[in-house]
């Protein structure tokens, strides 16, 4: 992994202006145009050190950006988190205790634990379940082209291949393997529901492209359900490349070791050594195993590296 000293492109600002809301919950802003449409969240922060979604949501609100038709809400998540940042640790805010981005089912939200994020998705949980659609704005440690992520229905590849950028998707047949997304509480997460829910990771944390992305990605996003207007054609697009997730690697030993160097899109062949985990070996299932967000810093309970493949 890479131990070059971080560049910083892009760092926080004072959210305190955006703290009091209109919904009775901090950090939280829904603006109605009072026509009939649908209901659009645009979710920043859900990791405090993501700072493209901090742009892209400070950009709609100093810009006094409204919907034409439906309801947009715009909220930061783990501001909590965010307000930790020390550029000495730059990867250290991204949570306080739990990941903000794992606990979204009700065993976790309605059971008897108590942290920072907890309380925050406690908070939010009707936020969330008021959305018909769901842009949730992140970005990667490592230096690798942006994606999008979500459930593997129909109504989310079609909703991403529609707006285009990013051109990869990672799909996700069972869900992360590793706990509750965000963009699958409730009913979101279930087959039959109408709306669109879907992550975009826009690049490396710390870069002006990303952040860049991020606001370029959230108005296609709005505009692809009518609350603003479509951007000037685009001209043609690759095809898009999309991979299957196979498995969410999570951490079981502090002596966890990727076999080579790894940033994520790398390739490993069928029973090709990807890492070891303590005593167990972590190997590719297929040919064209691609890893995606391999850790930085391996931590046991959390994510190591998660496997996909190619799909046609």
């Amino acid at each position: 992994m890479s131990s070059s000293p971080q560049r910083f492109e892009v760092l926080p600002r004072d959210l305190s202006a955006y703290r009091r809301g209109n919904v009775g919950v901090d950090h939280v802003h829904r603006f109605d145009s009072g026509r009939p449409g649908p209901h659009v969240l645009v979710n920043a922060l859900t990791h405090g050190n993501e700072f493209c979604g901090m742009v892209a949501v400070t950009d709609l609100l100093d810009r006094g950006v409204r919907p034409a038709i439906g309801k947009l809400t715009v909220s930061f998540a783990n501001v909590a988190a965010y307000e930790t940042f020390d550029p000495e640790r730059p990867f250290e805010s991204r949570m306080l205790v739990h990941n903000l981005n794992r606990i979204w089912s009700e065993a976790w939200l309605d059971g008897p634990e108590d942290s920072p994020e907890l309380r925050r998705a406690r908070e939010m949980r009707e936020v969330v379940a008021a959305a018909d659609h769901i842009l949730d704005i992140h970005s990667t440690s490592q230096p690798v082209q942006p994606f999008w992520v979500y459930p593997a229905f129909e109504r989310n590849g079609a909703a991403t291949l529609a707006i285009g950028s990013p051109q990869v998707h990672l799909v996700m047949p069972q869900g992360l393997g590793s706990g509750t997304p965000l963009i699958q509480h409730g009913a979101h997460g279930t087959a039959g529901h109408h709306g669109v829910a879907v992550v975009v990771e826009c690049g490396q944390h710390f870069q002006q492209a990303t952040a860049d992305l991020a606001k370029a990605v959230t108005h296609d996003f709005l505009a692809h359900f009518g609350l603003l207007p479509r951007a000037e054609p685009q001209p043609p697009r690759p095809p898009a490349r999309r991979f299957q997730l196979l498995q969410t690697w999570v951490v079981k030993s502090p002596d966890f070791r990727f076999a080579r160097p790894v940033i994520g899109f790398e390739t490993f062949a069928a029973g090709e050594l990807i890492a070891t985990d303590g005593d167990e070996p972590i190997v590719a299932p297929c040919d064209d195993c691609t890893i995606l967000m391999p850790a930085r810093t391996p931590v046991v309970g959390r994510e190591g590296v998660y496997l996909s493949r190619p799909m046609a």
